[in-house]
């Protein structure tokens, strides 16, 4: 059993969580992920590693409420503990030998490009990172963000808080400025990676995106993570999650995960008002 020992909310929507899983902290890398369970009859979901504590044998996990199993996830406190807790899963980011990067992050996504600017900094890489969400509501980790980057812009759709616009318009200011960057590495909506590679292929920067299909097994086994990079099927699970952004089929990958999104709303109906009768009933 897998431990909760830190719970915090940091938006209406996105909860960190802290686990106690020393096996998986001993072996962590950014990049990675792991699948989980919330009880035994539980589904399995894939969470990215955005943080982990060799020391203390723990793993930070942050997810967005979106289903079912994450709004399960949510009702369960400190010292509660997960059935799984199975990882550490997929290919580490390649950071060693890059000198200039930038890192461009949206929404929950943020939370798995952190890690990554993390250990670009550590490593004494120059790191430029552009974050971009909805409004200043829905901001998170931007305190982190700042403490491992050379250079920070924050986007917000409104102009609630950072500067107004996309995390494209604040890229291609950097690069038409005159930044030159070994790599670009994005993370978050696909849409948002769509344009943030189609940007950089323009300017000929090689770009690394981390994608995020349905997954079931993380072993490669059950198909459900695939996608078609460079006219090939890979399997995001044991390929990836990283790939040459040039080279992903970001409209196949868009429409293969729209399939799911009337199921997945429709179940965490269900579980929000099962939840509601039993405090009902408890109250």
């Amino acid at each position: 059993m897998y431990k909760i020992v830190r719970k915090k909310s940091l938006n209406p929507t996105v909860t960190l969580m802290d686990i106690e899983a020393p096996k998986v902290a001993k072996k962590a890398q950014p990049g990675q992920f792991i699948i989980l369970r919330t009880d035994e009859n539980g589904e399995r979901i894939p969470l990215t590693v955005a943080d982990f504590d060799r020391e203390k044998g723990t793993v930070t996990i942050i997810f967005q409420i979106v289903g079912a199993t994450t709004e399960k996830l949510n009702h369960m406190e400190e010292g509660d503990c997960l059935s799984d807790f199975v990882g550490p899963l997929g290919r580490p980011t390649h950071t060693e030998g890059l000198k200039k990067v930038c890192v461009v992050g949206g929404g929950v996504g943020c939370a798995i490009a952190y890690p990554v600017a993390k250990k670009l900094h550590e490593l004494g890489c120059e790191v430029h990172s552009v974050i971009g969400f909805r409004t200043k509501d829905l901001v998170i980790l931007n305190e982190e963000f700042a403490s491992v980057s050379d250079k920070m812009l924050l986007m917000t759709d409104d102009g609630s808080v950072g500067e107004k616009g996309l995390v494209t318009n604040a890229l291609k200011s950097l690069i038409d400025a005159g930044e030159q960057y070994d790599e670009v590495i994005t993370i978050g909506p696909l849409v948002m990676m769509k344009f943030v590679c189609a940007l950089t292929k323009e300017y000929g920067i090689k770009t690394v995106a981390s994608m995020n299909p349905i997954m079931i097994d993380g072993t490669g086994m059950c198909g459900g993570c695939r996608l078609s990079v460079g006219g090939k099927t890979v399997f995001a699970c044991v390929d990836g999650p990283e790939f040459d952004g040039h080279l992903i089929d970001f409209d196949e990958a868009i429409s293969r995960s729209d399939m799911y999104r009337g199921f997945e709303r429709r179940k965490h109906e269900d579980t929000c008002n099962l939840f509601k009768k039993e405090a009902e009933n408890n109250g």
